[in-house]
């Protein structure tokens, strides 16, 4: 390439686009003074949010409730129970306006009952305290909200509002369903914290939470689809009959009361799961949101297009480097395909990358983004809330796994591109890097995050600070975000939010059960009987326990069920607490791109039009490498930078090596194409390096150069197998 050519000026908006807001198929699109009313619910509830941490801390209990009930109301109001179609703008075929109001009226009639009811009793008393009747208030409050609720969603159901642009009535009063579960609980808070699961616990606290339970996994059915929702009811209907099941799987059974009003506790739906969602999850959701507002987020994939967009098989280097950095900031790995796949997918294709692969690829680096620290899409966060380790010993253990993880997506792409002569985008059609590199200041978001962390301050202080830079960093740019843009950035922070919100409260329902019915315990001990005390037997059902839990599910709330579940009975048997979080974490990060249901590579294959399954499993090839890592954890301590320098050292070296080496296994490409023999041998050199010790990296290394020559055909086939005469 002469001088000319290289300094020739390219597009600085490649990425122009990656940042604009994403709507779902069922989400709607207000417009007009709904637009305005919607749009400002939604900037109170993140301002909310922000002010409660950093200036006027509220009671967990009253805070959490708000972030529930005032989540599941704005997902009501936003996401319609069906799908919306292109042809399909207004009505509903079939059925005239008046008639479906007839139809909706005794539902609308009873949640207001219901909500008008909490009113009074904050204007005038007269609620469910201690000295109500055990049926105090069931027939003005308890009956109607169940009843209601349970009438308007059925009516979602099968009469879905059409109209994209319109906030759907019956939608419009499920959100008072929610605020009214969330009014009765914060004010009867006090009585509950002694009577919820217990005997003394009144009827209307029953009605009030299993309104609430019903609230939830509707939500959580619109916005994550039906994994988690069925579930959590296979946890809520083995409450219930547990009496009449075999083994450990028996206990003695619960009433209605007893478990509804306990789940709806800071032992369930308002435990750790919510606790997370309203603290570090939507403060990094924020954080993303504030980068999305100012354009940020382009400027690192434009970065990334600049740096190895001309490189072989360049488009696909730059969705694992781009899409691994907003991976690891917006904390969703299907979020995060639907939105750089949008990009890098069609140009992956363009230079010779098959569909399925280019969305492979894209969804195994959104996916390795939520194990990259120092955020891990608020996974480092959730990990130390939940052990108690410090943020900064989880964050410093997270950086070689993340490495190698992205080393193996890394080669698998280049011996891709090796292995069917692609090239990388023309120099003409890429921004300029030394234009780019005068503008690497706006990196100073993500750089304020790690310092002010690794300084001492508060991960919400840290957090704040990091989205109040990226608005100042703004200033220098032509995007720059004054208030109109800061709104911007809340309202889009509450849409971002809502899905996890409604995950993790429901992820509280399965944690709630399996606190009360002691299954966790029962569990690890199975576990531990299977295993019968060998560590790599109980990891392998620790892998697949996490994966089932994580299908289907974000990573949040698999990896707080499959913590909850299975992490006691690791610990139990020896295994370093860090060591089994990690192991479980990766494992229910990676179930988005495990076959068969693999989110995040769906949602790439709709990008690429490719087959979902076989989009899964070539996703779940280019990411072998988080399938193997994990397993060197407790035998090799220095992956997770436990031990000597040196022995990290060595420890790191080799696996990089043997992740090149399970790479080109994987693409059948080293030196030239592999026959299958070869593969077989290569596999087994990969393993050896990969798993640390001298010894094996001998035997590893003694093998990956046997396959070279014969590869270089320094030693024919023959000569190798001569001695089996």
């Amino acid at each position: 390439m002469t001088a000319t050519e290289q300094d020739a000026p390219g597009p600085e908006l490649i990425a122009d686009g990656v940042d604009k807001e994403i709507y779902a198929s069922n989400q709607r699109i207000p417009v007009g003074m709904t637009h305005l009313i919607v749009a400002g619910l939604c900037v109170a509830y993140t301002a909310f949010h922000v002010g409660v941490m950093n200036l006027y801390p509220l009671e967990p209990w009253v805070y959490r409730l708000i972030h529930v009930g005032g989540g599941l109301a704005l997902a009501f109001i936003l996401f319609s129970s069906g799908i919306f179609n292109a042809d399909q703008t207004d009505g509903r075929p079939g059925m005239a306006r008046g008639s479906y109001l007839t139809l909706m009226a005794p539902g609308a009639a009873l949640v207001s009952l219901a909500f008008l009811k909490v009113v009074s009793i904050y204007l005038v008393g007269g609620g469910a305290d201690a000295a109500a009747a055990k049926d105090a208030i069931l027939w003005s409050f308890g009956y109607p909200l169940v009843a209601g609720t349970v009438w308007l969603m059925v009516m979602g159901w099968f009469l879905p509002g059409r109209d994209r642009a319109r906030i759907d009535l019956a939608d419009a009063f499920l959100a008072v369903a929610a605020v009214t579960v969330a009014l009765y609980i914060i004010y009867h808070a006090p009585f509950l914290r002694l009577r919820a699961g217990t005997g003394l616990a009144k009827d209307a606290d029953m009605f009030a939470s299993l309104a609430g339970v019903i609230l939830i996994l509707e939500v959580t059915r619109r916005l994550a689809g039906l994994a988690l929702v069925i579930i959590a009811s296979v946890f809520v209907l083995y409450s219930f009959v547990g009496p009449w099941l075999p083994g450990i799987l028996e206990h003695r059974g619960y009433s209605m009361s007893r478990f509804f009003t306990y789940i709806y506790t800071d032992q369930g739906i308002l435990g750790p799961t919510t606790a997370i969602s309203s603290t570090y999850i939507i403060l990094f959701v924020v954080f993303a949101a504030f980068l999305q507002a100012s354009r940020v987020g382009e400027y690192f994939v434009n970065f990334a297009f600049a740096a190895a967009g001309g490189a072989r098989g360049g488009p696909a280097k730059v969705a694992v480097f781009g899409s691994g950095l907003m991976g690891m900031i917006n904390g969703t790995s299907a979020g995060n395909v639907v939105a750089t796949g949008s990009l890098t997918i069609p140009l992956m294709k363009r230079v010779g990358y098959k569909p399925q692969t280019a969305a492979a690829v894209e969804a195994a680096a959104s996916s390795g983004g939520q194990i990259l620290p120092p955020i891990m899409g608020a996974g480092a966060f959730i990990m130390s809330e939940i052990t108690g380790i410090a943020y900064s010993e989880i964050v410093i253990a997270a950086i070689i796994p993340a490495v190698l993880y992205f080393m193996s997506v890394y080669f698998n792409v280049d011996l891709y591109a090796q292995k069917f002569g692609m090239k990388g985008l023309p120099r003409s059609e890429l921004p300029q890097f030394r234009k780019l590199a005068k503008q690497v200041y706006l990196f100073l978001p993500i750089i304020i995050l790690i310092s002010a962390l690794f300084m001492g301050y508060s991960v919400i202080r840290a957090g704040t600070l990091a989205m109040a830079s990226a608005a100042v960093v703004s200033w220098l740019t032509p995007y720059k975000m004054g208030p109109k843009e800061v709104l911007y950035a809340f309202e889009i922070a509450t849409k971002m939010t809502l899905q996890l919100v409604a995950v993790c409260a429901a992820a509280g329902v399965i944690v709630g059960v399996i606190a009360l019915t002691g299954i966790g315990t029962r569990f690890s001990s199975l576990l531990l009987g299977l295993a019968d005390q060998n560590q790599g037997v109980a990891l392998f059902f620790a892998m697949v326990v996490s994966i089932v839990l994580g299908m289907g599910m974000p990573t949040t709330a698999a990896y707080a069920v499959a913590a909850s579940v299975i992490a006691p009975g690791l610990i139990q048997m020896g295994i370093q607490p860090l060591t089994a979080h990690f192991f479980i974490f990766y494992f229910a990060v990676m179930s988005a791109i495990t076959p068969p249901v693999a989110l995040a590579a769906y949602a790439g294959a709709a990008i690429a039009q490719s087959d979902p399954m076989k989009t899964s499993v070539e996703s779940f090839k280019m990411g072998l490498a988080a399938f193997v890592v994990p397993f060197m954890f407790f035998t090799s301590p220095a992956l997770l930078m436990q031990g000597e320098i040196g022995e990290i050292l060595h420890v790191f070296i080799s696996a990089a090596f043997g992740i090149y080496l399970l790479s080109s296994t994987v693409q059948g490409w080293f030196f030239g194409p592999l026959s299958l023999p070869l593969r077989g041998v290569l596999m087994i050199a990969a393993l050896g390096m990969i798993a640390g010790g001298w010894l094996t990296d001998g035997i590893g290394l003694a093998a990956a150069v046997l396959v070279w020559a014969v590869q270089k055909r320094f030693v024919r086939p023959e000569t190798v197998a001569r001695g089996r005469d």
